[in-house]
């Protein structure tokens, strides 16, 4: 088959399947490119529960489909590509994360999304990239333990008053990002705004004109007058923020900004999933009931 006879064959069973497709922002073109949705993690997560389709079927990494098996427990969650992981969301585990707690037990512990339901449950509240400054702020107490992220735990750290402790995990896409390639990258583009993901080092960010979000990166290079930007986080953003803004230039100042587990899941992978109705993700129901608690107290934080 070709891949336009894949894809076609992949939309088709999608229908047949009554199912939804959905693709992070981090996914391969042609992943985004049939999409029913593409999103945040996140964002995926509460549109998958919004949905009146029974079947999710969410490319992406095993983190995410936890996250919409969380929020959606009666529907069928697809994880086309299991042995797709998170580096980061591996760097913490429940163990681990106890033996924190017992030696801050006032801390509040706060933590991101890209952690696994086994370690959401042992937490208080979780964050996105978006709202983790904000959660952090509504949370009516002086110390918090922020999991697993160390680059986003400093930024928050950096914008809220209150004593944080940071477990030492990271993205190893985005730590591969380097000073020097910034400054290359500002050379050659004068006139480029530099927009950085969190999850960057905090000496990237001191760089940043912008912080935010793969979702604040759609809107505010949507919303800037400005026609250049260097882009400070994972490749696969580049589709969309190109798709949506023909008249404007995306620089990636790194080759090393490529997460090769975003990258695993291929059409042909899709096509499988579909045919098969597996990979399926699930959750224990007593990890669910606890760990779905954080989602639910994160959501319920008012925006800004």
């Amino acid at each position: 088959m070709t891949q336009d006879q894949i894809k076609a064959r992949i939309l088709q069973l999608a229908e047949e399947h009554n199912a939804l497709l959905m693709a992070h922002n981090y996914q391969r073109d042609e992943i985004q490119e049939i999409a029913h949705i593409t999103g945040d993690s996140l964002a995926l997560s509460i549109e998958a529960a919004r949905t009146d389709k029974q079947i999710i079927v969410f490319c992406g990494v095993h983190f995410m489909a936890e996250s919409a098996a969380l929020l959606s427990p009666e529907k069928i969650v697809l994880l086309p590509r299991h042995d797709a992981g998170c580096p980061m969301a591996d760097m913490v585990t429940p163990e681990g994360l106890r033996e924190l707690k017992k030696q801050h037990p006032k801390a509040t512990v706060v933590t991101y999304v890209n952690s696994s339901a086994a370690v959401k449950a042992e937490s208080d509240i979780c964050c996105t990239s978006s709202n983790a400054v904000n959660v952090v702020r509504s949370l009516d107490c002086d110390e918090v333990l922020l999991v697993p992220d160390r680059n986003l735990g400093r930024y928050i750290a950096s914008q809220v008053d209150k004593t944080c402790h940071i477990w030492e995990g990271f993205c190893p896409t985005h730590e591969r990002l380097k000073v020097a390639q910034i400054e290359k990258a500002r050379a050659d583009h004068p006139d480029a705004i530099f927009m950085a993901h969190p999850e960057c080092a905090p000496e990237i960010l001191a760089l940043a004109d912008h912080i935010c979000s793969t979702s604040g990166m759609y809107e505010y290079a949507a919303a800037s007058s400005a026609t250049t930007f260097i882009v400070g986080t994972e490749m696969g953003i580049l589709y969309r923020l190109r798709t949506q803004n023909p008249g404007k230039t995306f620089i990636l100042p790194s080759e090393g900004l490529i997460c090769p587990n975003m990258k695993l899941t291929s059409l042909e992978d899709l096509l499988k999933c579909l045919e098969t109705l597996s990979p399926r993700v699930t959750v224990d129901p007593l990890t669910a009931e606890k760990a779905r608690l954080t989602l639910d107290r994160m959501l319920a934080v008012p925006r800004d």
